[in-house]
């Protein structure tokens, strides 16, 4: 089977705007990329793996939220998934956290070294490189739900695009800008609800599928 591994924050684990909850494997955008992937097809023909953890960061290590970064973690995570024929990438909103300190460009390069750890990692069919999509994560709202912990941050996130595109164009990767189809809850700035999951899933089904497409 073609196998997709979503690697995340809180908005690839479904995290609930407003309650702190879990959606369900129906509603979470990687399992709905799933459903879409499969639904003209007699028998499944794709696999997405689920890897979203809160506070995930792309390489910083959070002295509050501890085992949050995401470069320490992902090699014997994709080695437990092997083989991958595609790692998208859905980080950079815990890098906003006020307490890193970040600039749009220090955001873009941590996500620049997943993306190098994962095209070196030997674990895509053969045990080549997995090709890897970027999705820069939707802008986040200045929201006193988190107001502590991302104040400020809203303007720098809506510069993330740029600098993600960048670092695609470099390494090789394939680019999408999430924000441009869906849009965080004003509930607390910061998590997708329920309607955004499947919009986001619709639109990376295309991307997934034309990635697989023109390198087979």
């Amino acid at each position: 089977m073609k196998t997709v591994l979503c690697y995340g924050d809180s908005n690839t684990y479904g995290y609930i705007p407003g309650t702190g909850g879990r959606y369900d494997h129906k509603t979470r955008w990687p399992m709905a990329l799933e459903r879409i992937l499969n639904e003209d097809a007699d028998e499944a023909e794709w696999w997405v793996d689920e890897e979203g953890l809160n506070g995930r960061t792309s390489c910083f290590d959070d002295p509050v939220e501890l085992e949050r970064n995401g470069l320490r973690h992902i090699i014997p995570i994709l080695k437990s998934h092997k083989p991958l024929d595609i790692v998208a990438v859905m980080l950079g909103t815990n890098d906003l956290k006020r307490r890193f300190n970040p600039s749009p460009y220090d955001v873009a390069q941590g996500v620049l070294n997943v993306i190098k750890a994962i095209q070196h990692s030997e674990t895509g069919p053969g045990d080549g490189a997995p090709k890897v999509l970027v999705i820069c994560p939707p802008p986040i709202l200045e929201s006193p739900v988190f107001g502590d912990v991302f104040s400020g941050s809203a303007a720098i996130s809506r510069r993330l695009a740029h600098f993600y595109r960048q670092v695609c164009k470099e390494s090789g990767a394939a680019f999408f800008d999430s924000g441009g189809v869906v849009k965080v809850s004003d509930i607390d700035g910061v998590h997708l609800e329920s309607s955004e999951h499947l919009r986001l899933a619709e639109a990376l089904s295309e991307i997934v599928r034309g990635i697989y497409l023109r390198h087979h």
